[in-house]
């Protein structure tokens, strides 16, 4: 009786103290990997490993139990088929991922911050190479059975399997984050008439939507739609969320001095700011966060809890190609600020895997810019002069498995026989879909790719 009574005292302590678990589920895709953040109330000590037969990831967690239900969130449109977890023994937590294939995995676990409690990060990679080159594929298994007859046969499985995998990825639509800056208790710069900078950008914000909306192969995402703040952080957290292939954040500059004018595109700098103004400028908007009672850290761990192991560089090259073509643009509306693209530490442009641009429409300290913001024109104009920074780039730079269709920019040096060498399509098809008489091309010619 004793020992019986002893048990149970320990299974109870044990019951009460051992109240480690999973608090929450996020998942996040693009077409090439997908990312699900384990929400933890402590750190965890954890092991991983694949099974096959059908294929499946099982993450093992020491010293966890699941009291409460998990919500599962959509697995649409990625290798995870469910999400299954169950007591493994007294004192492990078992996971395990169904997934529709072989992936690549890595894990890693991220420390609480910004509000952000433990987390354990699962990031699968699955790219065209883990269909093995469905071609080769099928032909080594055709291969394998050459028995006299069965040639025709083993054809026309191999055409079948591209076929099935030529399904496995949906086209689907190029998504551009627009962010309005400020909001809500931030009003941002007021100009002299006081016209505050939150809702001049709310609105060319809403009219670039509707222009992305109204390009096929695209969809836009505002990261806010009325007058609320948003953290500077949550903008980013947002905009990965929903799958952005694009971030353009929307301001209204200011300046002491009231004939300071004209437009801005920044990027991202690593090295800081590029000037002493740029970096003020920074400064100031960076500063916005804290109008939300939210303190600023200038460290990565958020951005390494949302972001994919993609490359810096690769993102600021194509952030600057995105925002030499937006300042073209600009150029035609009117004054521009500088006649390069500006580089500062700009929070929201801290995405290493989403080219990101922050383009200061005007300065609403200046009269007469106030002025013109505050008219529908103007603002159309400014959200024209963006959507042709857009347009181009993803014309220039298709992404893999989305349905914008496929167009070239002719710029100086194209000929006719490089663009087709680039697109691997014959000179003839080109000049056929586009109903060209001649080889000959003219810069600025907009040319549809077959």
């Amino acid at each position: 009786m004793h020992r019986l009574l002893l048990s149970f005292c320990l299974l109870f302590v044990s019951s009460f103290v051992w109240a480690d678990s999973v608090q929450g589920i996020r998942v996040s895709h693009d077409d090439r990997s997908a990312r699900l953040v384990f929400d933890l109330n402590a750190r965890a000590d954890y092991n991983t490993f694949t099974l096959e037969n059908p294929n499946r990831l099982v993450i093992d967690i020491k010293n966890f139990r699941q009291r409460d239900k998990l919500t599962i969130p959509s697995l649409a449109d990625t290798p995870v088929k469910s999400v299954r977890y169950a007591a493994y023994d007294r004192e492990t937590l078992r996971i395990v991922l169904d997934l529709a294939h072989e992936v690549q995995y890595e894990t890693q676990t991220l420390r609480p911050n910004q509000g952000y409690p433990h987390r354990l990060v699962v990031d699968l990679n699955y790219t065209a190479k883990q269909a093995k080159q469905p071609l080769i594929a099928a032909q080594e298994e055709a291969e394998e059975q050459n028995e006299p007859g069965h040639a025709a046969a083993q054809e026309t499985k191999a055409r079948e399997k591209i076929v099935k995998t030529s399904k496995v990825l949906p086209r689907r639509d190029i998504i551009i984050a627009i962010d309005p800056g400020h909001g809500g208790q931030d009003p941002g710069a007021i100009g002299p008439r006081g016209t505050k900078e939150k809702d001049i950008v709310l609105s060319v914000a809403k009219r670039l939507a509707r222009l992305v909306d109204h390009e096929p192969g695209m969809r836009s995402y505002l990261t806010r739609d009325t007058d609320v703040f948003i953290s500077l952080r949550d903008r980013i957290r947002r905009a990965h969320e929903n799958g952005a292939d694009m971030f353009i954040s929307i301001h209204a500059d200011a300046f002491h001095k009231r004939s300071a004018r004209g437009s801005s595109v920044y990027v991202l700098s690593e090295r800081g700011a590029s000037s002493e103004a740029a970096q003020i400028l920074a400064d100031r908007e960076n500063a916005a966060d804290l109008a939300g009672g939210i303190s600023l850290e200038d460290k990565d761990d958020l951005l390494a809890s949302v972001l994919l192991d993609l490359s810096q560089t690769a993102s600021l090259e194509a952030s600057l190609e995105v925002a030499n073509t937006v300042l073209s643009g600009l150029k035609r509306v009117g004054h521009v600020h500088k006649k390069q693209v500006e580089s500062a530490a700009f929070v929201v442009l801290k995405s290493p895997d989403i080219p990101s641009v922050l383009v200061e429409t005007a300065f609403i300290s200046n009269p007469e810019e106030e002025r013109r913001l505050l008219t529908s024109s103007h603002q159309a104009k400014l959200a024209q002069a963006m959507m042709v920074g857009i347009r181009n780039y993803f014309q220039r730079n298709p992404l893999p498995g989305t349905s914008l269709p496929q167009q070239h920019i002719v710029s100086a040096g194209d000929t006719l026989s490089m663009i087709a060498q680039r697109y691997q399509v014959s000179m003839a098809d080109i000049r056929s879909v586009n109903n060209m008489s001649s080889t000959s091309i003219q810069i600025g010619d907009v040319l549809k790719i077959p």
